[in-house]
């Protein structure tokens, strides 16, 4: 005999596994995102290379990833890779996945906010004798950043929120953790309950931090317009 789908007070004894489960859950994220934003910046520097041998590989990356479901990428990472020598664990294979899922959608991100610099602002830093690598570090790269900051935190939510899906390759994130508590309870109604609104405080506070974190790494910029 089960409590009634009223009750809570049976599935919050479990609360210190949600919490774990939640902190873990944002543990990958981080992780992955970091991870895609690598993916992203060489993904769009190498789609506006003059050299064709690097556009082509970086435009297949894009449309191969972003045409093809996440979940086929995990199994790939963590069920395919092994048959050619690389073998991962379920938490890495995760992470793989979706930083490569998510890194395909901010190369074109962050391919956006590179071609809306004015191009006189790279003409300015070569007039002052910048080099180019200094130009892109210090001149293109946070005036894109700021164009596109918005839709980057945006794909940090994303990630959060797909990492739902490594509870298909065993990954004891948050929404395995809740189909392991909701195996043995049954308290469907309850689990799945804590565990939403564990996503919902996940994400709203990780878009709160990213925006006050935006406010103040582009505050210099917003006070010289």
């Amino acid at each position: 005999m089960f409590a009634d789908w009223t009750d809570w007070s049976y599935a919050l004894q479990d609360w210190p596994t949600y919490l774990s489960a939640a902190w873990l859950t944002l543990k990958l994220s981080l992780a992955a995102f970091a991870l895609a934003a690598a993916f992203g910046l060489l993904g769009a520097l190498a789609r506006r290379s003059r050299y064709a041998v690097l556009r082509a590989p970086a435009a297949v990356y894009v449309e191969v990833i972003r045409n093809t479901p996440v979940l086929l990428q995990m199994f790939v990472a963590y069920f395919a890779l092994p048959s050619a020598g690389v073998r991962l664990s379920p938490v890495q294979a995760g992470v793989l996945a979706l930083s490569v899922n998510v890194g395909a959608y901010l190369t074109e991100i962050f391919r956006a906010g590179i071609q809306a610099v004015p191009v006189g602002q790279r003409e300015a830093a070569r007039v002052l004798a910048i080099g180019p690598f200094h130009t892109f570090a210090y001149v293109v790269l946070p005036q894109a950043l700021r164009n596109v900051y918005p839709a980057v935190v945006n794909q940090l939510v994303q990630i959060i929120l797909g990492s739902s899906l490594l509870s298909a390759i065993s990954v004891p994130e948050l929404t395995g953790t809740a189909m392991v508590i909701n195996a043995r309870s049954l308290l469907t109604v309850q689990v799945f309950g804590i565990a939403a609104v564990l996503y919902l405080v996940l994400t709203n506070l990780v878009a709160l931090a990213a925006a006050g974190l935006g406010r103040i790494a582009f505050k210099h910029k917003e006070a010289a317009r």
